[in-house]
C-alpha cells in the first residue's frame, strides 16, 4: 500500500488488516518499487499524487517489468485518469467497503478486474 500521506496510510493499513490482510506500506512509488522489487506482493494499493515518485510511474515502471507485471493494481485517486494501467480504480473519497470489496475481488480473480 502506498501513499504519502501518513493519516491516510494508517487508516488504509487498519482497513485493510481488519478484512483480514497482510499489509506492507511505503510512502512514495520510489520506496514503493524497491520493496516489490525486494518481495512482491499480491497486489498493490497506490495513491496517485505522491512525490519522488507518483503513482502512474510506479504503475508504469511495474508493468514493463516481467517480475511485476503480473501483480493487481488497484489505484485510489480523486482524478481516476491519472490511473491508466491500473487494474481497478476508487475514487477519493471512498468507502472502507468498497476499498475491501475492489482489493478482495482482485485478488481472488487477478488482473482485469474492476
Amino acid at each position: 500500500m502506498v501513499d504519502d500521506e501518513p493519516a491516510q496510510r494508517f487508516m488504509l493499513r487498519r482497513i485493510l488488516e481488519r478484512a483480514g490482510h497482510e499489509v506492507t506500506d511505503a510512502g512514495d512509488g520510489a520506496a514503493a518499487l524497491r520493496a516489490v522489487r525486494e518481495s512482491p506482493p499480491d497486489l498493490v494499493v497506490t495513491d496517485m499524487m505522491m512525490p519522488v515518485m507518483d503513482g502512474s510511474e510506479l504503475i508504469r515502471q511495474l508493468r514493463c517489468e516481467p517480475a511485476t507485471a503480473g501483480i493487481p493494481i488497484l489505484a485510489a485517486s480523486g482524478d481516476p485518469q491519472l490511473a491508466a494501467g491500473a487494474d481497478a480504480v476508487i475514487s477519493k473519497p471512498y468507502r472502507p467497503e468498497r476499498l475491501t470489496e475492489v482489493a478482495d475481488g482482485l485478488l481472488r480473480e487477478g488482473r482485469g478486474v474492476q
